[in-house]
């Protein structure tokens, strides 16, 4: 591979781009797809790889390509550095999640609380926009305070995040979609909101509650079918 592909991979890394890196195997012809230059089987087959984050040998236009899929990991953003969060945060981290806490309150959002994990002491919209959500993201609101997660999930809601969820009861749910419409949001948009937020296990303490959130948050990614709270 040579040092403009690699500078370019690194890049696309860095900016959690998806790339596929693809080599003809017959003469050692090398992409990054999307590439316009690119055989148009190409890169059909590199988008392909992407979206079921495959690697492997393909053939195209009657030759064999390695192909393999940089998707950039999973990302988990936390709203709140509270209990539940605490529990969250190693659960994701073994699930391979990035895992990001956003909190004002300096004394919540510490390393000490949240060993190994990025801690940002700042408000949400602050940090979300910095921090731009891509189609990898989960975003999960779980601090009860409509100051703290109204303006993130305001945000979510304007991004690509995968899996958008908040804490709390079918009434405080309620309430925070009446809140969230008036903000401009619409039905359809809304409705992307996980709330109550978690799989139906009858989740009672944090590590169980941010069990179910991390099952939820899977279960969304994978395309399965899961029961939301009874």
């Amino acid at each position: 591979m040579n040092r403009t592909l690699i500078t370019a991979l690194t890049q696309a890394r860095t900016e959690r781009r998806s790339i596929a890196f693809a080599m003809r195997l017959t003469d050692g012809a090398e992409f990054l797809i999307p590439d316009p230059s690119a055989p148009p089987g190409l890169n059909e087959a590199g988008l392909s790889a992407l979206a079921q984050d495959k690697t492997g040998t393909e053939w195209v236009d009657g030759a064999p390509w390695f192909i393999e899929a940089r998707n950039p990991p999973p990302r988990l953003i936390l709203i709140g550095a509270v209990h539940i969060a605490q529990a969250l945060a190693p659960f994701a981290g073994l699930a391979g999640f990035d895992v990001t806490v956003i909190d004002p309150r300096r004394a919540f959002a510490t390393a000490e609380r949240f060993p190994g994990v990025e801690c940002l002491p700042e408000w949400p919209d602050t940090a979300l926009a910095r921090l731009r959500p891509d189609r990898g993201t989960a975003i999960a609101a779980l601090t009860h305070d409509p100051k703290l997660d109204d303006p993130a999930l305001d945000h979510a809601l304007r991004s690509e995040a995968f899996y958008i969820g908040a804490l709390g009861s079918r009434k405080t749910h309620a309430a925070r979609l009446e809140r969230l419409r008036a903000l401009g949001h619409a039905p359809e948009a809304l409705a992307r909101i996980h709330g109550p937020i978690g799989l139906d296990i009858a989740a009672v303490t944090p590590a169980e509650i941010a069990l179910s959130i991390i099952a939820e948050i899977v279960a969304v990614r994978r395309g399965a079918h899961a029961a939301p709270p009874s």
